[in-house]
């Protein structure tokens, strides 16, 4: 679990019963002329006091590579499978083991990146792992990849409800024997100026949300989206 209450399930859940918010200012760009400037973004250090540091669960060469999405899918995973005390399967069980991660929305950040640096420099300039490094089921890919896992390979694309619905889907596929063992779960990394220009936008919202939006400003609360 990558949370922005810190990397892993007993960092998280600790501060959840301890009532501290993941929310802050924006810190990983200027939110000068941003709609929102409030968000929940995964603290970044060493690794000690609940901080995330990549370096402890991918190559800092395959980090440059891919979203931060796809990072954090695969630390959860190997967290997962630690925790399970599971090893790589083998044989005729790697076949029985696979992989449904899922994400809303994938690789927003680096598109985003990448398409700057078209525009300004050229395609030529853009990394020939764009597309490997932001597609969805890319998450899946790596994590079955690097356990060796050769059963279903699956991503859910289901908004927020990702996460549940792959879970959801991972123990179908157990129920119908597509798989003995799954690892699945989503996966989010949203927060660039893209994301942050389209996202809070009240009137993209159904009308019950737009009621609790109103009833927040009339006792002077201002709503601010987390990513």
């Amino acid at each position: 679990m990558i949370t922005p209450l810190g990397d892993g399930v007993k960092t998280s859940w600790s501060n959840i019963l301890a009532g501290k918010s993941g929310a802050g200012l924006i810190s990983r760009f200027d939110p000068a002329d941003s709609v929102a400037k409030v968000v929940c973004e995964v603290p970044l250090g060493d690794g000690s006091n609940g901080t995330f540091n990549a370096d402890h669960y991918i190559e800092p060469k395959d980090r440059r590579r891919v979203d931060d999405f796809i990072v954090y899918g695969i630390a959860a995973a190997q967290q997962a499978v630690e925790d399970a005390g599971w090893t790589a399967p083998e044989g005729e069980e790697a076949e029985r083991s696979g992989v449904m991660i899922g994400s809303g929305i994938g690789g927003l950040p680096g598109i985003e990146e990448a398409s700057v640096l078209m525009h300004e420099r050229g395609p030529r300039r853009v990394s020939p792992h764009f597309i490997p490094g932001r597609l969805i089921n890319l998450v899946s890919g790596q994590v079955s990849i690097r356990y060796g896992l050769k059963g279903p390979n699956h991503a859910v694309v289901t908004a927020c409800s990702t996460g549940a619905h792959a879970i959801g889907d991972a123990a179908r596929m157990i129920m119908l024997d597509d798989a003995d063992v799954m690892v699945a779960g989503g996966a989010e990394a949203a927060i660039c100026r893209w994301g942050l220009r389209v996202l809070p936008r009240p009137r993209l919202y159904p009308p019950a949300i737009m009621i609790a939006l109103k009833k927040l400003r009339a006792h002077g609360m201002k709503a601010a989206m987390a990513l």
